[in-house]
């Protein structure tokens, strides 16, 4: 993803004067921002985006510090004149944003030094595991294989939605097999099912 440029103005105020432009993007502007950036491949579009360093995050990860998580960043940073506008709104993974600071013209190649260093592997993770991994993707090498952010995407949302696989998550009752669910979505099949059977 290129970066866009906004219109930046200059912007003197004197020392008693305020400044009044909005200073955080409204919710047309976040929503377009969102819809704007790159999706992730076999991910729900409006759960699962891509980074202007081309970081994955979800949507439901806004304004925390995890490797999930993202910011809406402005691309000309506000304190230099950038409006909170879409042309100059960009998602950034949070520990980018907060690397980037108010740099401009930052290249996306140095944004993605400042990444969290996420790696997809064969690690194999159980519903017990899931506040370890919530936790541990705040720090460095969070390793992650589409089983594991369909666990993520089921504990955040209840369901797991990706084009040709949708399914839900199973009850307590469900699980111990007290209760048989009326719902035409299939219940997810987790990494325990499978090494169960």
């Amino acid at each position: 993803m290129s970066m866009s440029t906004s219109p930046s103005r200059s912007h003197h105020l004197t020392h008693n004067e305020k400044d009044e432009r909005p200073r955080f993007f409204d919710a047309k502007g976040k929503a377009l921002c969102w819809a704007r950036a790159e999706t992730v491949p076999g991910r729900h579009p409006e759960r699962w985006r891509k980074d202007a360093a081309g970081n994955v995050v979800c949507k439901r990860f806004c304004n925390c510090q995890g490797c999930l998580c993202f910011e809406y960043d402005h691309i000309v940073p506000f304190s230099k004149g950038g409006e909170s506008v879409v042309e100059n709104c960009q998602i950034l993974q949070t520990r980018v944003n907060r690397f980037k600071s108010d740099k401009d013209s930052v290249d996306k190649a140095e944004l993605r030094g400042f990444s969290c260093d996420v790696s997809f592997t064969g690690m194999n993770l159980f519903w017990d595991d899931i506040p370890e991994v919530m936790n541990y993707h705040a720090g460095v090498g969070f390793p992650c294989t589409d089983k594991e952010l369909d666990i993520i995407e089921m504990a955040v949302y209840g369901d797991v939605i990706r084009p040709g696989n949708q399914c839900r998550c199973r009850t307590i009752a469900e699980t111990l097999g007290k209760f048989k669910s009326k719902s035409s979505m299939p219940a997810c099949k987790l990494p325990h099912d499978e090494a169960s059977s």
